[in-house]
């Protein structure tokens, strides 16, 4: 990226919980030389005493910051405005907001320096001409909604490729738009929407869509795409895009378990190594690593979204029956989150059979 990001040599960072983890990671990796000097949180209710020697410390315990370091707010957005207030109050000036650009060029440049480290190759998208040929395929990027999504505050218009397609349809009458696809349609897993969350959706279209090149996307989360992709990913000979991949602390494996039953991973990982002993290996040190693909979110060619499903299906249905349904409505998402990370150890396990590469995406509020 042509932007970048150069630290002080000493930063705060506003938020102790998994953004500023991520935030962390991406610092230290990224410049070195720079000194956390701690997180800084409302108050020490529910938050570490400290994080890898890094302390933690209540606003108001901070008594004479220094206003020559950077102050990284890495909380929800909506929550900026104030702390922003209250920082200044303090004292505080060289202010950083980790908002969705910030931290889009933050995990570009995290991402292009990991894997020139491991000597891999990190190809945009974006960067890609079109070959001097013209080219054409069916292609459409399914827009999975909800009739429980909240309105947007802002204005999205949704471009051709993208098609609507109402989740969960088989648990209401509601309908979000006359004429909507529902993914209750055909064979389908529609009823399992509040464990599956947009799984149900891609069950649906890869039992019915027709096109040759198939993508998912989110009503609040879409690719960030030029308007000639399909040409780019064709002449380029390109098999899948994935949403460049994020960054989660301590790693893939622990940050699931910190986050949801640690019970559900225990068993997905017996079931791996009983299934898929030829690949338990590269699991184990796939998801003892950092970077994952996020959001279920993707577009790649037909038989490879095929043979993903088939991969797929089997283990997320096996991890659903182990854990059965939890109270919390979240945590009963499970299949959902786990389905990230599988989707990342997929095209880790295959990464040098695919010509993958990848796109930012973006966050509507």
């Amino acid at each position: 990226m042509e932007k970048k990001y150069t630290a002080a040599s000493q930063v705060y960072i506003f938020g102790a919980q998994s953004r500023a983890k991520t935030l962390k990671g991406y610092l230290q990796f990224l410049c070195p030389e720079t000194e956390i000097l701690s997180f800084i949180v409302d108050n020490m209710e529910g938050n570490e005493l400290s994080i890898d020697g890094i302390p933690v410390r209540s606003l108001n315990d901070v008594e004479k910051p220094d206003s020559l370091c950077d102050v990284f707010i890495a909380t929800k957005g909506i929550y900026h405005q104030d702390i922003r207030r209250r920082l200044e109050y303090k004292g505080m000036r060289r202010i950083i907001p980790i908002t969705v650009e910030m931290d889009n060029l933050l995990r570009n440049e995290y991402v292009k320096k990991y894997f020139e480290k491991e000597r891999r190759s990190f190809t945009k998208l974006e960067d890609l001409t079109v070959r001097n040929q013209q080219y054409s395929a069916d292609s459409a990027i399914y827009m999975a909604k909800s009739i429980y999504d909240n309105p947007l505050q802002g204005c999205f218009c949704c471009p051709e490729y993208e098609k609507p397609i109402q989740a969960g349809a088989a648990l209401t009458e509601q309908r979000l738009s006359p004429n909507i696809l529902t993914d209750c349609e055909g064979e389908n897993i529609s009823a399992k929407n509040r464990q599956y969350c947009e799984l149900t959706v891609l069950y649906w279209i890869w039992k019915h869509a027709k096109e040759e090149i198939i993508g998912l996307s989110h009503y609040r989360r879409h690719f960030i795409l030029p308007d000639n992709w399909q040409d780019i990913m064709i002449s380029n000979k390109i098999d899948v895009i994935l949403p460049v991949p994020t960054y989660v602390y301590p790693n893939i494996a622990e940050n699931y378990k910190e986050r949801h039953d640690f019970t559900d991973w225990e068993f997905l990982m017996r079931y791996l190594e009983k299934n898929s002993p030829d690949d338990y290996a590269m699991t184990k040190k796939v998801f003892s690593e950092n970077l994952y693909y996020p959001c279920n979110m993707f577009i790649m060619q037909r038989k490879i979204l095929n043979d993903m499903c088939s991969w797929l299906f089997p283990i997320i249905d096996a991890a659903a029956e182990h854990g059965g349904t939890k109270e919390d409505a979240y945590l009963n998402r499970y299949p959902g989150f786990i389905s990230e990370r599988l989707i990342t150890l997929f095209f880790e396990i295959h990464r040098d059979e695919y010509h993958i590469v990848y796109a930012d995406k973006n966050f509507i509020y």
